[in-house]
């Protein structure tokens, strides 16, 4: 299993990715890198609230893999527009 993780992490490379943290927090970005324990590096990073709506702009971010509730690869296009 966490070598099927890993081959999707690696399409993310480069690409807009969705965050969602364990406390409830989301965030929107392009992953730049990953390690084994899915700590996560995100550029051009937004926070957004439940509707989807920006909350904050950051520039380069790290999430920390054991605080990541899940992770969407590919955002919608509704998601996209909202950042």
């Amino acid at each position: 299993m966490p070598n099927e993780t890993f081959k999707l992490l690696n399409k993310a490379l480069n690409n807009q990715i969705l965050v969602k943290l364990k406390d409830g927090h989301e965030y929107i970005g392009n992953l730049v890198k990953y390690d084994q324990t899915m700590n996560l590096v995100l550029t051009d990073a937004i926070e957004t609230v439940d509707d989807g709506s920006p909350l904050a702009k950051y520039g380069k971010i790290l999430v920390r893999g054991s605080n990541i509730l899940y992770i969407v690869t590919s955002p919608s296009k509704d998601i996209i527009k909202r950042t």
